[in-house]
């Protein structure tokens, strides 16, 4: 069960649904683990809405309206809490990032998201959202820097990222950029203690995971969870069963990737091969 700490209610929509989640509980004389067990999650889940470590979830602020007999408070707070800098499909992902112990992801066609530079971030949402206005286009790139950027905290994440050898070869907005990215890589993978970076050559033929982006997270503070997304549209799994199946399938895509030392090697081989008119 998560403790109570002080929180300033009025301090963002998601302090004020955690204050009146908790207000509203007390009132019925429920436990974080009694409100939990109607509510069908864990009395630590509760208490992570509570605290605001996690945004509240539409379909949990559905239940508690209907426990605590609250009509649609809960889930009009839900609504509000829920604005996001970040598409809503989304949003949930980067939240449990920042909870995260653990990140394993394969992308078969682009450099992942966290590992991105500014310019290949860019390139990319200018790419895939070709109507998009200027402010539009900068509060993205914005958004994946920030996240990109918890790589640089004493207490970021182990990240395990696979990408397929098409991802290298992709020109996302001209040759320099293209290097400046793979060498981005590079870097990572040979001086961050907490970043290991693989390829899955051509040669591997099909693997699991080969239909889509794949993000496995596990935390200390939450269940774990897989993440695929297409485009304009993702899903968030936290079904146990299915879980396993997607780590399990990640195992195998592991084990078809190069070794680290030789993924590397690749990604110098190719980023060679940008050259600056």
């Amino acid at each position: 069960m998560t403790e109570p700490r002080q929180l300033d209610p009025y301090a963002s929509p998601m302090t004020f649904y955690g204050a009146e989640l908790r207000r509203l509980r007390e009132a019925a004389g429920l436990t974080q683990s009694q409100l939990g067990e109607r509510a069908f999650c864990s009395g630590t889940y509760v208490g992570q809405f509570e605290t605001a470590v996690r945004r509240p979830q539409p379909d949990t602020s559905r239940l508690f309206d209907e426990i605590l007999g609250t009509g649609e408070h809960l889930q009009r707070l839900c609504r509000l809490a829920r604005k996001s800098r970040y598409p809503d499909y989304f949003a949930d992902v980067v939240e449990l990032e920042m909870l995260a112990a653990t990140i394993s992801e394969y992308s078969p066609v682009l450099v992942p998201g966290l590992l991105q530079t500014e310019a290949y971030a860019r390139g990319l949402t200018q790419a895939t959202l070709p109507y998009a206005d200027d402010d539009e286009v900068r509060e993205l790139v914005a958004g994946r820097m920030d996240r990109s950027r918890r790589l640089d905290n004493p207490e970021a994440p182990e990240v395990w990222a696979i990408l397929h050898e098409a991802a290298l070869h992709v020109p996302v907005d001209g040759p320099k950029v293209m290097r400046d990215q793979l060498n981005h890589l590079i870097d990572l993978g040979l001086h961050h203690k907490r970043v290991i970076v693989q390829v899955v050559p051509y040669s591997a033929g099909p693997h699991p995971l080969m239909y889509g982006t794949t993000i496995l997270m596990t935390s200390n503070e939450a269940p774990p969870v897989a993440y695929t997304e297409g485009a304009h549209t993702g899903q968030l799994i936290d079904e146990p069963a299915l879980v396993a199946k997607f780590n399990r399938s990640y195992d195998h895509v592991r084990a078809a990737a190069l070794a680290p030392k030789a993924s590397l090697a690749l990604i110098e081989s190719v980023a060679k091969d940008y050259k600056t008119p």
